[in-house]
């Protein structure tokens, strides 16, 4: 990857506020802003926790709907 590729990624990341960079004459270090990436991930989180509860209601609406087309009895276990 070249220096003007990584310094347009980082320019990225800056603009959204996830690093901020300082400037030490030619150097110009980033750092890891980390709280927002706490924030990001809270909010990841809470949208998982709800996807995950829909899937599982997707689930047992599935399961149920597949329960409704193929029943099992005895008397089929007997024939």
């Amino acid at each position: 990857m070249s220096i003007q590729a990584v310094s347009k990624h980082l320019a990225v990341l800056q603009n959204a506020g996830l690093i901020s960079r300082t400037k030490r004459a030619q150097a110009r270090p980033a750092h890891l802003e980390a709280e927002v990436f706490d924030l990001m991930n809270g909010w990841i989180e809470r949208y998982r926790r709800r996807a995950e509860q829909r899937y599982q209601r997707l689930d047992a609406v599935l399961a149920e709907m597949n329960a409704e087309e193929n029943p099992t009895t005895d008397e089929g276990a007997a024939s």
